[in-house]
């Protein structure tokens, strides 16, 4: 030791381990996961402790109480004297429902608006426009009331519906359709549309390989859709067409029979995929002007149609830049279906978070469920879109 000063470790030899950047990061990155660990601790504790000098009950023991409520639509069996963990399914089923409908709308309508907005038409690419412009910019509330309360609410009675051949009738009370009853030989049906959709994923997989490999372009589109037609049709004929339809009657003041769609789940799905679809277009338009120009002006140096441009070439780049966009999309979306409840269509907000928390009173547990529920449904969409995102990124780079 020289003047105090500490010996030089030799040269190579490693620091010690509290000198080590990587053990210091982490040490403190437990000590703050530990930190917010004792603070939630902390606050569920007092939380309890409250509640039960209140005289609160807690725990789901709720969940197997008998609910006493109707609900307005239900896709699985539910009348009053069900529990209220059957609540929480009606409710969870009714926003799964809105939420993939909105989302397969919302991206149809944000794909043709985007594409467009590129259109040589001059009408085309201005309507393209002023729908962004208004749609984007409109609360999505006001869309719901305006679909609800302004076009809905202004379709005639049950006894002067609309109708169309006598299988279609859309009222005040709803859309009401046509049901398709399944007799003895329909499971071999269901088999061929199953079977058929595996056969055009694997027809894809091939006809992207021989692409690769031979530069054959098949006509997978057509192709998948005579293999969708064709084979239930097939299967169909076979059974001897082992189907019934249940048509809707008119009975009293309403109509009996077939399926409803009630008025609620159609203003809310078209209010969101309409505004979600304006964002969507905005993403496609985004997506598309991204890609080079140059690749256009070759493309039409060797003869190619502008459609053909556009599904070859432009889409398929662009798709790096508006499916990341997509994720956010679609999340929002479900998100935003929360607003189900401004016009009583009983989602899992409305049924759950809302009428059983009002009865029951167990705001912690319910709401804990419903954000667990929101979390994981969201998460599931990250998730895909992600798995997505690589694949696309993956057919960029080769």
């Amino acid at each position: 030791m020289t003047n105090g000063t500490p010996p030089t470790p030799p040269a190579g030899s490693a620091p010690a381990f509290y000198n080590n950047p990587h053990v210091r990061a982490l040490f403190y990155q437990l000590l703050l996961v530990a930190g917010i660990g004792y603070l939630v601790f902390l606050i569920i504790s007092n939380t309890l402790a409250n509640m039960e000098a209140r005289g609160i009950k807690t725990g789901f023991d709720f969940l197997s109480t008998t609910a006493g409520f109707d609900i307005l639509m239900a896709l699985v069996d539910y009348d009053a004297t069900h529990t209220y963990l059957d609540t929480f399914i009606v409710g969870l089923l009714n926003t799964l429902l809105v939420g993939a409908i909105g989302i397969v709308l919302s991206t149809l309508i944000g794909f043709v608006m985007g594409v467009a907005y590129f259109s040589n038409n001059w009408l085309v690419q201005r309507l393209s426009v002023v729908y962004v412009e208004i749609f984007r910019n409109i609360p999505l509330l006001l869309q719901i009331f305006f679909w609800y309360f302004a076009v809905l609410a202004a379709l005639p009675s049950a006894r002067n519906s609309f109708s169309l051949g006598e299988a279609f009738f859309l009222n005040i009370r709803g859309l009401y359709l046509p049901k398709l009853i399944g007799e003895p030989g329909s499971g071999l049906v269901y088999g061929a549309v199953a079977a058929a959709i595996i056969g055009i994923f694997a027809l894809q997989r091939w006809a992207k390989r021989k692409q690769e490999l031979q530069g054959v372009q098949l006509p997978v589109v057509r192709l998948s859709l005579a293999l969708l037609i064709g084979l239930p049709l097939l299967a169909t004929l076979v059974t001897g067409i082992p189907f019934a339809l249940e048509y809707p009657e008119l009975k009293g003041f309403n109509f009996r029979g077939g399926i409803t769609i009630i008025p609620e789940l159609m203003a809310l799905a078209l209010a969101l995929s309409i505004y979600t679809g304006a964002f969507i277009a905005e993403a496609v338009r985004a997506g598309i002007q991204a890609v080079p120009h140059g690749q256009t002006e070759a493309a039409r140096s060797i003869g190619l149609k502008d459609s053909q441009i556009m599904k070859l070439i432009v889409v398929p780049q662009a798709m790096r830049v508006i499916v990341p966009m997509l994720n956010s999309e679609y999340q929002s979306l479900v998100k935003n279906s929360t607003l189900a409840t401004a016009i009583g269509y009983p989602d899992l907000f409305t049924v759950f978070v809302g009428t059983t928390l009002n009865q029951t009173g167990q705001a912690i547990e319910i709401v804990f469920m419903t954000l667990t529920v929101f979390f994981i449904i969201n998460m599931t969409i990250s998730f895909v879109m992600n798995w997505f995102n690589h694949k696309v990124s993956l057919a960029e780079r080769k």
